[in-house]
């Protein structure tokens, strides 16, 4: 099980930094933490956000690939139906031969309904034809049916779905879920029966809504804005094009330990705090990468900083000392 970080290139106006020097920035924070021996660096896709949400993670994965040595280079996810698996087996083949044999190729069906009118892709299809493409990219690294051919043989497959239904589906394409919960975990070993898959392919990661600092209070007062910020916006993006809204939440509701709605909660926590609650939640479970956010809608960088040097250096050693 290793531990890496997750970027999504947010540049909110309030604290907007010129967008060249922005990406330069986290390409940057990429190296530093590929030295310190960061066990994954992971790219997201969103497209038609204010603040500048990575549209293309695999672009970015190909230059954070030649910044870095050793990481492994993921995505948390592609959102598949968007591209044409031609498109996504040809790009992943890319950054594998990039980063040497480094990539992990999360793909998903995402939620937002303007990200599929831009492309003007079916919505309702979209879990399905997800699964399609995840099939199909597949199909074309085994035939060779794309040139040039990654590294690996083939680069690790995961499908990043949250619910019942796309957890079955990637253990029937006998594939990694990007979803840590026991629930799905249960759907996933039924997909993989169901697709006749060994039990011992199973493989777990997640995105984990956590946040490293030595000082959680007061490392509060200052991401919290930043918070605010990314849960709001993710909220919005939810409901577009739905004819439904909901009032946008304050930092005292991203604080309620008693919130009915907990999506896009975060907790900050010092590494020892999290080194408890993650022995707990991978207990008996086959985890092969926990992801945390590396940065939160653009916050400090010293913050950035901190919380990377905390998931590289002092969690790693806590996790492996309660192994």
């Amino acid at each position: 099980m290793d531990v890496g970080l997750l970027f999504d290139l947010r540049n909110p106006q309030r604290w907007q930094r010129p967008r060249d020097r922005h990406y330069g920035r986290i390409l940057d924070f990429c190296t530093e933490a590929d030295q310190r021996g960061v066990g994954g660096l992971w790219f997201t896709e969103h497209h038609l956000f204010a603040d500048g949400y990575l549209p293309q993670p695999l672009t970015f994965a190909a230059a954070a690939a030649a910044r870095t040595r050793r990481a492994r280079i993921g995505t948390a996810v592609v959102v598949a139906p968007l591209h044409h698996p031609v498109e996504i087996a040809e790009q992943a083949a890319v950054v594998d031969l990039i980063s040497g044999g480094r990539l992990e190729l999360g793909l998903g069906a995402g939620y937002r309904r303007p990200e599929y009118q831009l492309y003007d892709v079916d919505f309702a299809r979209r879990i399905s034809r997800a699964g399609e493409h995840i099939e199909r990219v597949r199909e074309l690294w085994r035939e060779r049916g794309i040139t040039p051919a990654p590294v690996q043989d083939p680069p690790p497959l995961w499908g990043g779905f949250y619910g019942p239904r796309g957890a079955r589906l990637a253990g029937r394409l006998g594939i990694g879920l990007l979803h840590l919960s026991r629930e799905s975990f249960v759907e996933y070993q039924l997909g993989l029966a169901e697709g006749g898959h060994d039990p011992s392919v199973a493989r777990l990661a997640d995105l984990l809504p956590i946040l490293l600092a030595r000082d959680p209070e007061r490392a509060w007062a200052r991401v919290g804005p930043h918070l605010v910020h990314q849960v709001n916006s993710y909220r919005q993006g939810a409901l577009e094009g739905t004819g439904r809204n909901s009032p946008p939440l304050t930092l005292d509701d991203l604080r309620d330990p008693n919130a009915q709605d907990t999506r896009g909660l975060l907790r900050i926590l010092t590494a020892e705090e999290a080194a408890v609650e993650i022995k707990e939640l991978t207990a008996g479970l086959p985890v092969r990468h926990l992801i945390f956010w590396a940065d939160i809608a653009g916050m400090p960088d010293d913050l950035v900083a901190d919380n990377i040097a905390l998931v590289t250096g002092r969690l790693p050693a806590l996790l492996a000392a309660a192994s």
